[in-house]
């Protein structure tokens, strides 16, 4: 059959079957021919869509459904779909794949239009199908928010709050019932959990919180991420033991290399403590990201990194970290890979390696600051804790816009929400955008010249003591939650010595790395070519994002250089092949 959509192949269609045949000439002459291997993807959610009918084979609606893909349509020869999306003008709600090879006719959105408006009888079938097709999504989004996991502990118990944590930015609905709240404990005898209110004093005595109850009853005490990621369905453990590539560490940059290095063939692997996302996936809004004019949330973005990673074939490895990295010498004909030991003794060898581990924030160093951590006090920002800000006096240490966006987070709840800034202003460390909303928010105050001191409270935090001013005047200030964004430090003492760092940890690259070579004593480059860009002082392992010296501190930059890095990933290995086969041939 030639690649051309025809009157006669329309009218194996159904909805074009009773039409005149002049009409379907028409359609045809306008529509596209596209085929599909099995597998292959037709539309992806979120992408602008046209109007579609299957003429041969099998595809299957799909869809991204706390942060699992679900299977929600399948269509047969002769269905069609698009229409929901055109009709309500948004982008594709679900993505369509191939179930097996599979012939589609696709006409673009303003054909489809055109063909509702002028065919009255189209028009009211395909009216009918969005509706039942609607609610089919309804319901299955409705069944899949219902909670997979209950949470009981005390929102200011930090195992708690990291847990809660974990699940939220892994996109596991939960159930959070507080034993310290009188709505939390309602809910508890609401859920046949408790007999009555005043159980909830004895019944949970003994055991060690948080206390995670499962469909079916099943009951976990304290769990590790780990044991609960296996739970809900979240990989843990490789697949292979060897790859083209191993990533260390899920943030923007870590997500773009396994993104880049899935869609160009290589076997990926990224390893992952905790949640895809890095620090940026805790952003409330990111509005300067090229593409989307209303902004996303960090949330969203590292959502959707995820979605294209695991659609191109990569491995999302996650609640493991890396121990160790053992030198290969693998730019040798005969030599050995690098081998990347994870927790646990497991061993992963691989060609080449990126780092990607980004930065933490840095510790607050005042009095009382770590006994009140996960009391009130808080490293970052969690979207979760939003709605536990309800009606209570906030504080956020920093000037930089991740502060910024935190502090429009929790006016939306907060009673009042107080920047404390160390320096004379917002400009030189804020976005113009961020200080401008900053500005719209009346129950937002920003203070410059501000340093805490110590922190208070019993058992948890209660109030803060600042320096104020030039003057550094004492003052004490009661407060109900402080969420502590200063600056930023590399974690990298666990990477070995032959990888050059500057004196605060970052991992130097390309020139830098080189330099830093001839000044150390009996080191040096071993190849004839300089290190690539991203390279760092050991042949085939990368670094990207933020924990690279001299690296731009934007999640842009950092997507940039995880692609960046992928690019000179695929040199390097070229290199490896040509070595190889010169010895080979030798």
């Amino acid at each position: 059959m030639g690649r051309m959509i025809t009157a006669e192949s329309l009218a194996r269609v159904p909805l074009f079957a009773n039409i005149p045949e002049h009409e379907r000439a028409s359609i045809a002459a306008r529509a596209a021919d596209v085929r599909l291997r099995q597998d292959e993807w037709l539309l992806s959610e979120g992408q602008t869509v046209g109007f579609y009918a299957l003429l041969e084979g099998k595809l299957a609606a799909v869809k991204s459904v706390g942060g699992q893909e679900r299977e929600l349509l399948f269509y047969a020869q002769g269905d069609y779909f698009g229409e929901v999306p055109l009709l309500l003008g948004s982008p594709a709600v679900t993505s369509v794949r191939a179930l097996e090879p599979s012939r589609v006719m696709q006409l673009d959105a303003a054909d489809f239009h055109d063909l509702i408006m002028h065919c009255r009888a189209l028009n009211g079938e395909i009216l009918k199908t969005m509706a039942r097709r609607v609610g089919r999504i309804q319901e299955v989004v409705v069944e899949s928010s219902a909670p997979v996991a209950t949470v009981i502990g005390r929102r200011q118990d930090p195992a708690c709050f990291q847990l809660r944590e974990f699940l939220a930015r892994n996109h596991v609905n939960f159930a959070c019932r507080d034993l310290d709240d009188q709505e939390g404990i309602d809910r508890l005898v609401h859920d046949g959990l408790l007999r009555n209110a005043s159980e909830a004093a004895t019944a949970f005595s003994g055991l060690s919180l948080p206390l995670v109850i499962l469909p079916g009853g099943r009951r976990l005490e304290a769990p590790s991420f780990r044991e609960l990621a296996d739970i809900v369905g979240l990989q843990t453990k490789p697949k292979h033991t060897d790859y083209d590539v191993v990533i260390i560490g899920g943030g923007p940059a870590g997500l773009a290399a396994a993104v880049y290095g899935a869609s160009e063939g290589l076997g990926t692997l990224l390893v992952e403590r905790v949640a895809c996302g890095g620090q940026a996936g805790t952003s409330s809004r990111i509005e300067n990201y090229l593409g989307f004019p209303a902004g996303l949330s960090g949330d969203d973005l590292s959502v959707k990194a995820r979605q294209q990673a695991l659609r191109f074939g990569a491995e999302l490895l996650l609640t493991r970290s890396v121990a160790s990295i053992e030198l290969g010498n693998p730019t040798e004909a005969d030599g050995v890979p690098h081998t990347v030991v994870l927790d646990g003794d497991v061993r992963l060898t691989t060609k080449a390696i990126v780092i990607a581990t980004g930065v933490q924030w840095r510790r607050l160093e005042t009095r009382g600051i770590d006994r009140l951590t996960g009391r009130g006090v808080c490293y970052g920002a969690a979207r979760t804790e939003a709605l536990g800000m309800r009606g209570r006096r906030v504080h956020i240490v920093g000037g930089g816009n991740s502060a910024g966006q935190a502090a429009m987070l929790f006016s939306n709840y907060a009673e009042s929400v107080t920047m404390l800034v160390r320096g004379p202003s917002l400009a030189a460390s804020m976005s113009h955008y961020v200080i401008s909303q900053l500005a719209t928010k009346a129950n937002v105050t920003v203070e410059t010249q501000v340093q805490v001191m110590a922190v208070e409270g019993a058992d948890r935090l209660e109030a803060l003591e600042l320096a104020v001013g030039p003057s550094r005047k004492r003052e004490r200030r009661a407060s109900d939650a402080l969420f502590v964004f200063i600056g930023a430090q590399a974690e990298t003492s666990w990477l070995p010595e032959d990888i050059m760092r500057n004196r605060w940890g970052y991992v130097c690259t390309g020139r830098d790395a080189k330099d830093l070579l001839g000044e150390r004593e009996g080191t040096a480059w071993p190849l004839d070519r300089d290190p690539f860009l991203l390279e760092t002082s050991v042949p085939g392992i990368f670094a990207a994002g933020d924990v690279r010296h001299g690296s731009i501190k934007r999640v842009a930059s950092s997507v940039g250089a995880g692609s960046m890095a992928i690019a000179f990933v695929q040199q390097y290995l070229a290199d490896i092949a040509e070595t190889t086969s010169a010895a080979l041939s030798g």
